[in-house]
């Protein structure tokens, strides 16, 4: 499932985890198989502090970790927005993007003139 869910957000042609015909029923395959989703999360941009362990999720240790991973996934797919996530874009927290902006220097000088409230009134 997490597998079909990565590949999911990379454009056709560019699926980075290789999903089995059937299920692999071996222990190190199943590892194999999440840490190669923690790969591919990775390289979608999720970062090392969001990622959960595998063993979090193949001996239930830490539920908890492998949510935000998940929610990580989703905030950032939904906040590059390039047409791969097809769910709804509310059930995610859109992430912090930067906005530059420019001022003039009459706007730098009129902004000196201008009393902050904390220096009392």
């Amino acid at each position: 499932v997490l597998s079909r869910l990565v590949n999911s957000l990379y454009p056709d042609g560019s699926k980075p985890v290789k999903i089995p015909d059937a299920p692999p029923t071996m222990v190190f395959k199943q590892m194999e198989q999440i840490a190669q989703f923690l790969k591919a999360a990775e390289d979608y941009g999720v970062t090392k502090t969001d990622m959960f362990q595998t063993v979090d999720l193949f001996e239930a240790k830490d539920m908890a970790a492998v949510q935000r991973t998940l929610m990580a996934l989703g905030s950032l797919a939904v906040t590059k927005n390039d047409g791969n996530y097809h769910g709804d874009p509310n059930w995610f927290m859109k992430k912090a993007q930067e906005h530059k902006r420019e001022f003039t220097e009459s706007q730098l000088k009129e902004g000196k003139n201008i009393i902050g409230l904390q220096m009392g009134t």
